[in-house]
């Protein structure tokens, strides 16, 4: 092999003072890069207000007089993979913060982290033994009758799970961002691709690890776009080092992308199995306690956002879910946005946010409720 050859004019200018300055800011951006696995996220005010075994439901103090808020508090429900704070990632890019200055009565259902003990605990099983009882919570806790309830990513794949299963729910808006519900199109240039059967023993996994590591699916997630997981996102530290506001923001983003948490070994194999792979959910095939899901006994008015350039969740898995419902109110938004962008980038703040409480606003004030 011959070595290449680089021209003595390509090493014009390189002087010793550019070198320990190149030095330099190379050791400030490795800093960068450390110090965003400890930056504060999820600051806004809280109180924990019911627990089961790891999860948490947060209600958020208002910042409105009573008169000013809106009736209908609002539930946010994210995947089971990493944290709930892509919702409330930093003071001014908080969706969280911004629901709560806009009148809403603010809840989260934060799952936790499986422990070795909770391998057992299937899908379903956040759905009928978690998140029905955080409802049933909410509502004793904020004295309303009914609730909206937002999910994202695999939150929407369960909230809709819930909705379908529970129709005497009391929830009147439901709103999806992202949601992996239909899997019967191709998977490629998606999450699903390494779901497949040719390319994952589900089985073999997860008698192996019991729990799937996080740390995993993050690299799973990470392969679909290599180049810009494994090196842009560093190139845009080292472009933006002197904008204080720009590492700020990639900070809080790369915490969340880095702090990830296991996914419950049954809970894994059940979605791969039934909702991948069998495609249950939308076939009408999936059963819980016996009884079929049914996609038709939701009637809650349902806005269901999609992001157009989504490489984890392809628009297709999202769409068709709107034939199937008995909702009369009932709207598709496509977003030009990606998977996390759609509610993390500095955009959002200013497209997502203010067209969900446009929305949704109207649907939970006083006279929605009394027509």
């Amino acid at each position: 092999m011959s070595v290449p050859s680089f021209p003595a004019s390509s090493l014009e200018g390189l002087t010793p003072q550019r070198v320990a300055a190149a030095q330099a800011r190379y050791a400030e951006a490795v800093k960068v890069v450390v110090d965003s696995l400890q930056v504060p996220v999820g600051v806004t005010p809280k109180e924990v207000v019911w627990t089961l075994n790891k999860a948490r439901l947060y209600r958020y103090k208002p910042t409105r007089p009573p008169e000013e808020r809106h009736p209908i508090p609002l539930l946010l429900v994210y995947a089971l993979i990493n944290k709930p704070f892509i919702f409330d990632l930093a003071p001014g890019r908080s969706f969280i913060e911004y629901m709560v200055n806009q009148g809403f009565d603010v809840y989260l259902l934060d799952w936790g982290a499986p422990g070795p003990e909770d391998r057992d605990t299937t899908f379903d099983d956040y759905v009928t033994k978690y998140l029905s009882r955080a409802v049933r919570r909410m509502v004793r806790v904020s004295g309303a009758e009914e609730i909206s309830v937002l999910g994202y990513c695999l939150g929407a794949t369960i909230v809709t799970v819930y909705a379908a299963h529970f129709p005497e729910a009391p929830i009147r808006n439901l709103i999806l961002l992202t949601a992996p519900l239909d899997f019967s199109g191709s998977p490629e240039g998606s999450m699903a691709m390494w779901l497949e059967e040719e390319r994952l023993d589900v089985d073999r996994m997860v008698g192996a690890f019991g729990n799937v590591p996080g740390e995993l699916i993050r690299f799973w997630a990470k392969l679909l776009k290599p180049a810009e997981n494994f090196v842009g996102a560093y190139v845009n530290v080292w472009k933006n080092l002197d904008d204080e506001r720009a590492v700020h923001g990639w900070q809080v983003i790369n915490r969340w992308v880095e702090d990830v948490i296991p996914f419950a070994g049954a809970a894994f194999r059940q979605f791969v199995l039934d909702y991948v792979r069998g495609n249950q959910l939308i076939e009408g095939q999936h059963e819980i306690d016996g009884r079929r899901v049914d996609l038709s006994n939701i009637r809650a008015a349902l806005l269901n956002v999609i992001a157009q350039f989504d490489h984890l969740v392809a628009p297709s898995q999202s769409e068709s879910i709107m034939d199937l419902v008995s909702s009369q109110d009932k709207e598709l938004r496509v977003m030009p946005s990606t998977h996390v962008g759609i509610m993390a980038s500095g955009r959002a703040r200013y497209k997502l946010w203010p067209d969900l409480v446009e929305w949704l606003a109207p649907r939970s004030d006083s006279s929605s409720i009394d027509g």
